[in-house]
């Protein structure tokens, strides 16, 4: 079994099977590798800024070489990548946003924007707003929580994945402009900004497509992607947002820091609902892809067991 038939089968089971209790699920134990990291990091500006980068380069190297101990069994190694991904929990997260919008419980829409999707305040949201950051969560997050994965997975195997997972946890820890975490987490968002440089432009690649399948504004949603790209602090994160943002022929904005697009569409409800039926696709591609990327390696292997039966 090849990297895409594992990567499928992982894909499979983080569909069918629920979280792992947080006790041994992977990412919440490498969540606690940084907060012992904190607990332990320095004051002062310069020698934060040197624990920071040696924690997480330790966090890498563990967890990379505790991951290339797993046996290379096609199941294990798809079970475990499975824990790793998180398409699944990211759209039941926007699917309870969702439904609180529906019953036009604000108070509990906020809440569960806050509590599973984003970090800005939410208390003061507008039903717009909250559909805006819902759907912004969702694009972005099919880049961390998917396709990064599966890009890294298929590039360094099980410990390239883990190793990726360790930089992805630090930043969302870490990764603040603010005087807790300037220092301390400098390096993990600059890694962060370096592993996901081709997992987000491939991400709104996808979303293009599977907008171009849904509504037919594909190639306007890449247009809005190359034209807005840099408006956000992140060198990733807009590439996926405004891609969607094209795709919805809406404006997706984050108050005093970005505005991404230029649609006539106000942000609702019916929009966050079919943001989701386009990631929905967008996944649907992704596993097309791995499965024609099986298909392909499996022909080629025959090929050179043929070749090589004939030589002998």
């Amino acid at each position: 079994m090849n990297a895409p038939t594992t990567l499928l089968f992982a894909l499979t089971l983080d569909q069918l099977l629920d979280e792992l209790p947080t006790g041994v699920h992977p990412v919440v134990l490498i969540g606690r590798w940084f907060v012992v990291g904190e607990r332990l990091a320095p004051e002062r500006a310069v020698p934060r800024l040197a624990w920071g980068a040696g924690w997480l380069t330790g966090g890498m190297v563990l967890g990379g070489a505790l991951a290339s101990l797993v046996p290379r069994q096609p199941l294990v190694q798809g079970a475990l990548a499975s824990t790793l991904l998180a398409y699944r929990g990211l759209d039941r997260a926007v699917g309870e946003v969702q439904a609180a919008l529906e019953r036009d419980d604000l108070v509990e829409a906020r809440r569960l924007l806050g509590w599973h999707l984003v970090s800005r305040p939410t208390d003061d949201l507008s039903k717009a707003e909250i559909s805006a950051a819902a759907i912004e969560s969702l694009a972005e997050n099919l880049s961390d929580s998917m396709m990064a994965p599966l890009w890294w997975y298929l590039l360094g195997g099980l410990p390239g994945l883990v190793v990726y997972r360790v930089c992805n946890t630090a930043d969302s820890m870490w990764g603040y402009r603010n005087e807790r975490y300037e220092y301390l987490g400098k390096a993990a968002a600059r890694c962060d900004d370096l592993l996901n440089i081709a997992p987000a432009r491939l991400t709104a690649v996808l979303i293009a497509l599977a907008a171009q399948v849904t509504n037919g504004r594909g190639a306007v949603a890449l247009r809005v992607a190359m034209r807005d790209q840099g408006r956000t602090a992140s060198p990733n994160a807009s590439w996926p947002m405004a891609t969607m943002a094209g795709a919805l022929d809406t404006t997706l904005t984050k108050r005093d820091h970005y505005s991404l697009g230029d649609g006539s569409q106000t942000p609702d409800v019916v929009m966050l609902a079919e943001a989701r039926r386009i990631v929905r696709r967008a996944v649907g591609l992704t596993v097309g892809v791995l499965f024609t990327g099986n298909t392909i390696l499996k022909q080629i292997k025959k090929e050179q067991h043929w070749k090589v039966s004939i030589h002998l």
